[in-house]
């Protein structure tokens, strides 16, 4: 709050002119000052109304149409006020005003004295100590009537920025206005227009010209005297009345519940109420081409005050959404936002508008080259604020040592960069339960469905580290994991950085299992379809075409054709082949030594003599057989087999048990693209110069026909299950983090995503860099953004971890890298931005505590007390903590 010490002299130099007016008054009033009535209450020995006469300031008379409004302010530029003796029209709708005292200077300068001796003893800030703001403002005053006075402020009299600061100053619309006259001249003009008139009946209105000392602290403000806030009531025959400043609620203006969570908590910050209580106005930086010409500054200097001086229930901010929108659209309109990211472009857009420093010298990074840390980090800090010198900065402005390691070189870079806030990761413990079914790709093994659990907001490697332990993958195996829809891989999950959350519960996965050396060799997918039986019109049943969920995938070979592909598309169908038992016909004997039973491979080949394998117990049982592939498989004697099974017959060696150009016919084969959706070409199976080169993925779709189906077991392809379905959380198993967990996940070292890659001086190449951070240097006021939100192209997530958080003593002596001696670094909350719901539909409060008045629940228009035991909740969402 800038105010002065001293009295003004009469007139001043400036208006000298004016005081030779010729209808100014002859006399000279005595050296008077206008202070807030409020300070003046609090400071002067008398009680508050005692000496004083009240008037209660109304606009003069103009038209009430708002263009002739328009045009008669144009004409008539001076700002005229009418005062009417003894009345107090505090207007219901504002549930406020403002008061002013005039004061003698030397009754002033006495007040003074007597509070900075006071302060003084307990070293204190006094009223005294801000006087480089005041400014003398000169008064043309009439006499309508016996106790109604007119006061004029004129352009010609006072100086262009006196006159806008009498103008804000003065503003009736926005609340009502009274002015204490405790000097005596309104009585004085008052008595010496009476006695003039009753001399001369034909006189007309004569103006007494008064000049005033004006202390340029904010137009109405709880003001502050030594750290005590003074809040008077100014409603009639309320005085002295502490009110509950501050404690005021913001009207929703639909959805901006993100804006008044936001606004109240940096509205309670208690060095900014401070400096935007006071007289701001002349660190305004205009010029700045990264600021916003001071108009945010000045509207939510504004807001600001609306806030901390008067007693209406609610402010609806109107002027400030309207001036948000207009600098960043981003926040137009009425939908939900993010109330973190306006915070920053609060934060950042106010700095640059209060920015002391108009040309920013060009500072060049220098390399620490073996300097100490602390040398290096002071050096930049000093580039820091040479640049930057707000009151911003001196509040909200760290600093964070960031470390740079290169995985090819160990190449080191270090640089000191600020922060304005800590935005830290929530590490979660809660677990999602994923299924994802495994295929070969050389129809070695069946698919198998495996349930994994990963992180829930872990990434696409955390999914392959569990299912290759699941499916115990060889050393020389990997996993490519696919997700499928409508008989299509339409993705390929291969970023191992990728979120799991990207994945719904209702997508379906399927891994295959290749051998490393192909990792990056051509494959074949293969999507197919069968016939499937279909009740048509009067329940005629009708084959259909119907498509296999589960595609096929296997290496690629060289060169490419029909054959080729027919044989790899058989392979795969190996492991669902139905099972065949085959014995000898009836000419051998059951018991005869020269019979032999075998278990039929899926290729139709017969692989094992059943009767070579030892019984595991007297009941005849055997252990089951595995079939392998080679060249060195049991092949059937000379004798002729006979198939049981149903009434499938068979024959093995001079006839092969299936026949396989019969087998051959029941698929057919064409050339088509990942989706299916375009006209194919059949592939032939002679063709030997199929393609004219390689891709790296070739789609290939196979038709089944009706018999094929009979004899391959096709449930597996049919229904491939869906990763998840949701499942309920129990009441107490609720996942849970401490803030110290947070900030240690924040800072560990971690490599950088492949997007964000640095370039290495000394291989010459970006490099995916290992980034160590260490906080360097602690605010006065650390905002600690909480990241519960994921964005992505296709999902939206938030965590709902509650972060256990101190509130009397978070104590960061730990995390600092520097031995350095520094401020105090033990932190107290005072507020917190806490959102309820999910990402759609959410809403926004803030939890605030007020010195004396304890915590309280900001919910828009609503204000509540609230238990500290209450603001922990999972909802908290930015914290705002102060140093002890």
């Amino acid at each position: 709050m800038a105010t002065a010490a001293t009295a003004s002299a009469p007139a001043s130099a400036s208006t000298s002119a004016a005081y030779d007016a010729p209808s100014a008054s002859s006399s000279c009033p005595a050296a008077v000052c206008l202070v807030p009535f409020r300070w003046w209450a609090g400071v002067r020995e008398e009680a508050a109304e005692e000496g004083g006469v009240r008037y209660a300031a109304t606009p003069a008379a103009s038209p009430s149409y708002y263009g002739l409004r328009l045009l008669h302010s144009f004409l008539h530029p001076d700002l005229v006020l009418r005062l009417d003796r003894g009345e107090c029209r505090a207007s219901a709708t504002s549930g406020g005003s403002r008061s002013y005292a005039l004061v003698p200077a030397d009754e002033l300068s006495r007040a003074l004295a007597r509070q900075n001796s006071s302060l003084a003893l307990h070293n204190k800030h006094s009223f005294a100590e801000d006087s480089a703001g005041a400014y003398p403002l000169v008064l043309r005053i009439s006499v309508r009537e016996t106790s109604i006075l007119t006061v004029k402020i004129s352009k010609k009299d006072n100086p262009v920025d006196n006159y806008k600061r009498a103008n804000k100053m003065f503003n009736i619309d926005s609340q009502p206005v009274h002015v204490w006259d405790f000097s005596g001249q309104t009585n004085l003009i008052l008595m010496n227009e009476w006695n003039r008139s009753h001399q001369d009946y034909c006189h007309s209105e004569q103006e007494n010209l008064l000049e005033v000392q004006v202390y340029a602290m904010s137009d109405s403000l709880t003001f502050k005297i030594g750290g005590t806030s003074m809040n008077v009531d100014m409603s009639c025959g309320n005085f002295g009345r502490v009110s509950a400043m501050g404690l005021i609620g913001l009207e929703n203006l639909g959805n901006t519940c993100f804006m008044n969570s936001s606004i109240q908590c940096l509205a309670h910050t208690t060095k900014l109420v401070d400096y935007f209580l006071g007289d701001y106005d002349s660190d305004i930086n205009q010029t700045n081409p990264l600021g916003l010409n001071g108009e945010l500054a000045l509207t939510f200097g504004e807001l600001l005050r609306s806030l901390w001086t008067n007693d209406r229930n609610t402010v609806a901010p109107h002027n400030f959404k309207a001036k948000i929108a207009c600098f960043a659209p981003q926040f137009s309109g009425f939908n939900q936002h993010d109330s973190q990211e306006l915070l920053a472009f609060l934060l950042d857009g106010l700095h640059e508008d209060l920015n002391q420093v108009k040309y920013k010298p060009y500072e060049e990074a220098k390399d620490a080259s073996g300097r100490p840390d602390e040398e290096v980090a002071d050096e930049y800090w000093r580039n820091h604020l040479a640049r930057n010198d707000s009151v911003i900065v001196d509040t909200c402005h760290g600093q964070y040592k960031s470390t740079l390691t290169c995985p090819t070189c160990s190449k080191t870079s270090v640089t000191f960069d600020p922060f304005m806030y800590l935005s830290l990761p929530v590490p979660s413990m809660a677990k999602r339960t994923m299924t994802v079914t495994v295929f070969s790709t050389d129809g070695s093994r069946e698919p198998f469905s495996y349930d994994v659990s990963v992180p829930k907001f872990g990434t696409l490697s955390d999914l392959v580290q569990a299912l290759s332990a699941a499916c115990s993958l060889g050393g020389d195996e990997s996993l490519l994991i696919t997700e499928v829809y409508n008989n299509c891989i339409i993705r390929y999950l291969e970023e191992p950085s990728d979120s799991v959350s990207l994945l719904r519960d209702g997508d379906k996965l399927a891994a295959y299992r290749l051998p490393k050396q192909y990792e990056k060799s051509p494959l074949v997918v293969f999507t197919h379809k069968h016939f499937a039986e279909h009740s048509g019109v009067d329940n005629f049943v009708t084959p259909q075409m119907k498509d296999f969920e589960a595609p096929l995938l296997a290496p690629l070979p060289e060169p490419v054709n029909g054959l080729t592909l027919q044989e790899i598309y058989l392979k795969l169908l190996n492991p669902f082949r139905f099972s065949k038992t085959i014995s000898l016909s009836t000419d051998c004997g059951r018991g005869s030594s020269d019979c032999a039973v075998y278990l039929m491979d899926a290729a139709g080949d017969c692989a094992v003599n059943l009767m070579d394998v030892t019984p595991s117990s007297s009941d005849g049982n055997v252990h089951s057989a595995q079939l392998e592939d080679g060249p060195e498989r049991n092949q059937c004697n000379d004798n002729s087999c006979e198939v049981m099974e149903g009434s499938s017959e068979a024959y093995c060696g001079e006839t092969d048990v299936f026949d396989k150009e019969a087998q051959t016919e029941q698929f057919g084969f064409y050339l088509t693209n990942e989706r299916d959706d375009v006209q194919r070409t059949r592939i032939e199976m002679n063709d030997l110069d199929l393609l004219d080169t390689t891709p790296s993925r070739l789609h290939v779709s196979v038709n089944w026909q009706h018999s094929a189906s009979k004899q391959y077991d096709i449930s597996m392809l049919n229904n491939l299950p869906e990763i998840h379905k949701l499942e309920v959380i129990l009441k107490g198993t609720e996942d849970s983090v401490a803030l110290q967990g947070c900030l240690e996940a924040f800072l560990k070292e971690e490599p950088l995503g492949p997007e964000d890659m640095w370039y290495c001086p000394c291989c010459k190449k970006h490099q995916q860099a290992m980034k160590k951070l260490d906080l360097w240097r602690l605010p006065e006021v650390l905002v600690i953004h909480l990241k519960r939100f994921s964005y992505t192209q296709f999902t939206r997530n938030k965590l709902e971890t509650f972060v256990d958080f101190p509130i009397s003593d978070l104590d960061l002596s730990s995390y600092i890298a520097t031995e350095n001696e520094q401020p105090n670094k033990h932190y107290r909350l005072y507020a917190i931005s806490n959102h309820y719901g999910n990402m759609g539909g959410g809403h926004y409060t803030a939890s605030i505590c007020q010195e004396g008045k304890g915590w309280h629940k900001f919910d828009d228009e609503c204000v509540t007390p609230i238990s500290e035991d209450n603001i922990k909740t999972a909802a908290a969402y930015v914290l705002f903590y102060r140093r002890e």
